[in-house]
């Protein structure tokens, strides 16, 4: 099986267990809204029994390649379950469903459905192993929201303000009670960018807020800029000590490398930079290791 990200690796690892081996494209602290393809990438698909990708346009320079592969074998988008009336639709995607649906742990929850039935279509024998695994990841997904909800909870209610330097987290902001703005985009050289450096500044201050939040795939350049300009305004607010993962996971062989991981690391990381109460080793025990 080939994979296009991370997140969509590790839940077709889960699902079909030791009767599939996965190759994943994009790798650790890679943004596949950029990635193009190679020869390399092509000749994997070419290769594959079934190819898997996330969809909702997130490998935006894949699409032609998946398109032509999709007439030789299974080629599946594991988040054409959700349902559309569910999925966000900012203005700044101009037009486009936001791809980040991973970001909500009960509706990535949803994929795993998707690829037990896509699994046990291609290979009817596994069927019972690929569904009795699919109903034990959702068991661990179901926890791993709950976990999301309690401890963000325990965040001041003022300070539930997530700025980070990408809009990758509006999933994240709605299914766990956190308002979520990205400084992604905005130049601080301009005056509408020094404007809305300003009003975020003023925003952080007001709201008592601690941490600002920078992301494993995403240039940093423009939340350090919102921290300078918060500092000559008189508010001490610090980048978070800890990169959040947004686009891709952690590395591969780690618990922050799975998709599970990469969640409880971003919950962690987010309750006790904001003022929350959250174990240092998260959801498992295994953050501080």
């Amino acid at each position: 099986m080939t994979t296009t990200v991370g997140m969509v690796a590790d839940l077709v690892r889960n699902v079909g267990g030791d009767r599939v081996e996965v190759k994943q494209i994009c790798g650790s602290g890679v943004d596949p809204h950029l990635y193009k393809v190679t020869r390399d990438d092509v000749q994997a698909m070419r290769s594959a029994d079934m190819v898997f990708y996330s969809g909702l346009m997130l490998e935006g320079k894949m699409s032609d390649t998946l398109v032509k592969q999709a007439r030789n074998r299974p080629v599946i988008a594991v988040t054409e379950a959700i349902d559309k009336s569910w999925l966000l639709e900012p203005e700044e995607f101009a037009g486009h469903y936001d791809p980040h649906v991973w970001m909500d742990v009960s509706a990535w929850a949803r994929c795993v459905d998707v690829v037990a039935k896509e699994l046990s279509k291609y290979d009817p024998e596994g069927e019972t192993v690929y569904r009795t695994n699919a109903e034990a990841y959702q068991r661990q997904l179901a926890a791993l929201h709950a976990y999301g909800k309690e401890k963000i909870a325990s965040i001041p209610e003022a300070s539930r303000l997530l700025v980070t330097s990408h809009d990758a987290f509006n999933y994240f902001g709605r299914a766990y009670g956190l308002e979520v703005l990205g400084v992604q985009g905005i130049s601080t050289e301009s005056e509408a960018g020094l404007q809305r450096i300003n009003q975020l500044v003023q925003l952080l201050a007001e709201r008592k807020v601690q941490s600002v939040f920078v992301e494993s795939s995403v240039s940093s350049a423009n939340v350090e800029a919102l921290v300078e300009g918060a500092r000559s305004n008189g508010h001490d607010v610090s980048i978070a000590a800890e990169e959040l993962f947004s686009d891709a996971m952690g590395q591969p062989g780690t618990y922050r490398g799975t998709y599970i991981g990469m969640l409880d690391h971003n919950i962690t990381v987010v309750v006790r930079g904001l003022g929350g109460d959250a174990p240092a080793g998260g959801l498992n025990g295994q953050l501080d290791r």
